[in-house]
């Protein structure tokens, strides 16, 4: 499972590029009861989403050129230079350099073999997100690829990832968890686009938020001018589930999961 106790390969940062930052603040605080914390001059305009003064995401203004709106996930490095090096050794790109953050860390955004973006953190003063799987908060990171295989093996070779299949009603999904660890870490999912619930124009990163009830935040993202992808799904032994745009076309899901049985 994705927790606070970040290791290489996992998970440790999210944030969101869009074209209206008071618009997207508006959005998700009235959604998921996010605060928005506008971070030091030197950030550029970067800020932080914040839930009872904990940090939950990212987000800054973005233009058209620099990309669609978008959630960016980030994967703990313990060294962003040599990951860059990875990705391109395996045939991915560097979208964005890796480079220092202040003194909170260094970052890199890479994209894998299909051209889906990503990043990487290497933490120095910020180890990462303050909560995870709380609600409101990052629980589950999913990859729409053309090619399954091709994906795995890239994770694989840059940033160490293992795959296990897990049985389904009606098939197999393939989990993702950091080298050395058991499947009780697996923090993501690995999908073909022909297998995607919802429309999927395009391979991409797909972030899951914990909610108390999916079914009233579906209405609720309506009403804040967002749009429902995938209705309100459930999903045996696993939760129930629903994709979205935000207002601007960002896309993110919810899940109000199955309690773990203890």
């Amino acid at each position: 499972m994705l927790t606070t106790r970040y290791v290489t390969g996992a998970p440790n940062w999210l944030d969101l590029g869009t074209p209206d930052l008071d618009g997207a603040s508006a959005f998700y605080g009235g959604l998921f009861g996010w605060q928005f914390r506008p971070g030091p001059p030197e950030t550029g305009g970067y800020g932080f989403f914040q839930l009872d003064g904990k940090t939950v995401a990212g987000g800054m203004r973005t233009t058209p050129e620099q990309g669609p709106p978008s959630w960016t996930v980030y994967f703990q490095t313990p060294d962003a230079d040599a990951t860059a090096k990875a990705v391109e050794q395996a045939h991915g790109r560097v979208l964005a350099q890796p480079m220092d953050v202040l003194d909170q860390g260094r970052m890199a955004i890479l994209a894998d073999r299909a051209g889906v973006p990503f990043g990487v953190w290497q933490p120095a003063a910020t180890k990462g997100l303050d909560v995870v799987r709380d609600q409101g908060s990052l629980c589950w990171v999913e990859l729409y690829t053309p090619d399954l295989p091709a994906a795995a093996g890239f994770y694989n070779a840059v940033l160490g990832w293992e795959t296990s299949a897990v049985a389904f009603p009606g098939g197999m999904y393939t989990t993702v968890h950091p080298a050395g660890t058991e499947m009780d870490a697996m923090f993501g999912g690995i999908v073909p686009l022909e297998d995607a619930p919802a429309r999927t124009e395009a391979a991409a990163w797909l972030p899951y938020f914990e909610v108390p009830d999916t079914d009233a935040t579906a209405v609720r993202a309506q009403e804040l001018g967002g749009t429902v992808r995938l209705p309100a799904t459930d999903l045996q032994g696993v939760g129930r589930i629903a994709e979205f745009a935000d207002p601007y076309g960002a896309r993110f899901a919810v899940i109000r999961s199955v309690p773990q049985q203890s």
